[in-house]
């Protein structure tokens, strides 16, 4: 491959690796990973509604991996509420498998910083071939796509297998009782799984 053919492919990988790091953080800071809404039945089985009287009892969140927002309804209007992973939900929520999402988006970003770094110098430098060359570049990117799968298997199972939004709708809920009737992955999931 001719030098100057060489320059132009690392730089390129380079910027697509950095750009990757930005857009996990960017996903990290942002509350749409889940969009959820949710039923409060306790007070729907209360005044048996059904059909169009079912909307006066339906809630809607959305929240990330730090913090999150929505509204809960049971029948007497709109209860705005905010909440937060840390320190708040840490008794509701499975606190390994949270800490596991965020320890390995913290790696995915280091890992694929890295990597930006490695592309660069192999443009620009004169590497070595362990772990400067090509099987540094495959390493990385290897270890960036396996903490990507990671982060989307271990926030999918808590989402589904642990039920992460009945939890965050039931948090300090004393009276009420919310089902969770509907969940959707938003922008910042995929654009966390993109970066595999």
């Amino acid at each position: 491959m001719p030098n100057q053919q060489k320059k132009v492919i690392f730089c390129m990988a380079g910027a697509l690796s950095f750009v990757c790091a930005l857009g996990v953080v960017t996903a990290l800071g942002t509350p749409l990973w889940i969009k959820a809404t949710f039923l409060c039945k306790t007070g729907a089985l209360l005044v048996n509604a059904s059909g169009q009287e079912l909307d006066k009892f339906m809630g809607e969140m959305q929240y990330g991996l730090f913090r999150g927002e929505g509204v809960r309804q049971c029948g007497l209007g709109a209860r705005p509420f905010r909440i937060s992973f840390f320190p708040d939900l840490l008794k509701a929520i499975p606190v390994s498998i949270h800490v596991n999402v965020v320890l390995f988006s913290v790696i995915l970003i280091v890992s694929t910083l890295v990597g930006t770094a490695f592309f660069m110098y192999n443009a620009f430098g004169k590497p070595f071939e362990t772990l400067h060359g090509p099987l540094g570049l495959y390493l990385l990117s290897f270890i960036s796509g396996s903490c990507g799968c990671l982060v989307t298997i271990l926030f999918a199972s808590e989402v589904k297998i642990h039920h992460l939004s009945e939890k965050i709708a039931n948090y300090k809920e004393g009276t009420y009782v919310y089902k969770t009737q509907s969940e959707k992955y938003t922008t910042s999931f995929w654009l966390t799984k993109g970066h595999n």
